[in-house]
């Protein structure tokens, strides 16, 4: 069976399977719509995970890592899910992924799963982001999360544009460009596009944050 997505190469760093190179995010604090602050570099993917025990001092770091999870020696799909069912407990690990597809063909991002990935023009994204979406809505569009001390591993997006914020039940949602992130209960196949456009404030996110527009459900 031939996918309908197609991964963009875009080369965003140089040796990146020998450097594993990208960023530290933190967040500060529980407060909701805290910002993930950037730390230093990355070292390497097998170098981000945060001291044992580090709740106490209030900062859980997150890797941002410039290399796929199947590069850095993961296999599995990190603990996401797709479509309608519940994710119980964040991912250990997340992967954003650019492609395009026969509906969309400006690169948009997907998950590990190939599900589509999609902000809110609701949300705040300015200095200080925050999500908009929760109760029923968060049931329809689940924000895409990442434990604490998780990977976040790209392929054709640019670390920099990579950030976190804190929810108001303490999760950590992920964001691009100060666009917090979510997928659509409703995409139930990969490549789905059920989200597109919807109320005129849902889009699928390309791998700069920006929106992408046009195009309609598989």
């Amino acid at each position: 069976m031939t996918r309908p997505l197609r991964a963009t190469a875009v080369a965003l760093c140089a040796a990146v399977l020998v450097s594993g190179c990208g960023k530290t995010i933190t967040i500060g604090d529980s407060s909701p719509g805290k910002q993930a602050t950037p730390a230093a570099p990355a070292q390497s993917a097998a170098a981000s995970a945060p001291p044992a025990g580090n709740s106490g001092g209030g900062n859980d770091a997150l890797q941002v890592v410039d290399q796929t999870a199947a590069s850095d020696g993961k296999t599995g799909n990190g603990g996401t899910v797709t479509g309608i069912t519940i994710q119980e407990e964040p991912p250990k690990w997340v992967q954003l992924t650019a492609v395009t597809s026969r509906t969309l063909s400006t690169p948009h991002l997907v998950n590990i799963n190939e599900a589509s990935l999609y902000r809110f023009d609701k949300d705040d994204s300015g200095a200080r982001p925050k999500s908009n979406c929760y109760a029923a809505c968060a049931q329809a569009w689940p924000p895409v999360t990442v434990a604490k001390g998780g990977n976040v591993y790209l392929s054709g997006v640019d670390p920099s544009k990579v950030g976190a914020i804190r929810r108001t039940d303490g999760t950590i949602q992920l964001t691009v460009r100060n666009h917090p992130i979510y997928r659509f209960s409703k995409d139930a196949k990969p490549g789905d596009l059920n989200g597109q456009g919807v109320d005129g404030a849902w889009f699928a996110v390309a791998p700069d944050g920006s929106k992408v527009t046009g195009g309609s459900s598989t």
